[in-house]
């Protein structure tokens, strides 16, 4: 008899340990990004941090909500650049829309002296000029002829930290909505270069890369080692006159 019990009660605390984990792993996660489900209290709350199912896990889920929330507020922000060089070699780089009123600010390594490139705003070819470069500070600041774009807020350089958790949007075509997605954390930096633990190919040059609230860090290049460093953002105000 007491066997029997003991088995019972085994088998009940094994449904409720199994019922637990698929909730977690499957259905929370789920509930958290189905936009259908925030009108109900539950989600809410979860998503506000009233409620703490396991405090590592809780702050797993919601930078991962944190950080799909911010690449869709910022993609709309990145300008494709296609450039074709002497020799005929094209490729697809990326540029920052600064300003609402079409200034652009892009690498000046993306585009070397005597070639020809484009930009690409939400899949359209627009028309441009050059305003400014400083090759020392490897970049070109672009106005388009567009207004009343999107635009991102720029991090606060003496707040970033070793370990910071970034990403970055690359345009890999000219088409609309053709992006590529990395991500990261900051592994050194100083008032010049900011260095992540990201690997990426050339295509990347000239992406914008963010904090997870969506905030601009600065635009990437892959270095000599295959790993992507940044001009940051203090170096890119400065030449915005921001």
């Amino acid at each position: 008899m007491k066997t029997k019990v003991i088995s019972i009660i085994i088998g009940i605390l094994l449904l409720g340990t199994l019922g637990a984990l698929f909730f977690n792993v499957f259905v929370l996660p789920y509930l958290l990004t189905n936009t259908y489900f925030e009108r109900f209290d539950f989600v809410k709350d979860f998503k506000s941090g009233k409620i703490i199912i396991n405090p590592k896990e809780q702050v797993y889920i919601q930078e991962n909500i944190a950080l799909e929330s911010a690449i869709e507020k910022v993609t709309k922000s990145v300008a494709a650049i296609q450039v074709t060089t002497l020799a005929k070699n094209s490729y697809i780089g990326s540029g920052l829309i600064a300003t609402s009123d079409g200034l652009i600010v892009i690498l000046a390594n993306l585009v070397p002296v005597g070639s020809k490139f484009n930009i690409f705003i939400n899949g359209e070819k627009v028309d441009f000029k050059i305003q400014k470069s400083d090759y020392k500070k490897n970049l070109i600041l672009i106005k388009v002829d567009k207004s009343n774009l999107p635009t991102v807020g720029f991090a606060d350089f003496d707040k970033i930290k070793l370990g910071q958790r970034v990403f970055l949007i690359a345009a890999s075509s000219v088409k609309a909505k053709d992006w590529l997605v990395n991500e990261g954390i900051v592994r050194s930096f100083d008032i010049n270069t900011i260095k992540t633990n990201i690997s990426e190919k050339s295509i990347v040059s000239g992406s914008p890369l963010f904090n997870i609230t969506g905030e601009l860090v600065g635009l990437s290049y892959t270095d000599s080692d295959g790993m992507i460093s940044v001009v940051p953002v203090n170096v890119i105000k400065a030449f915005l006159g921001l």
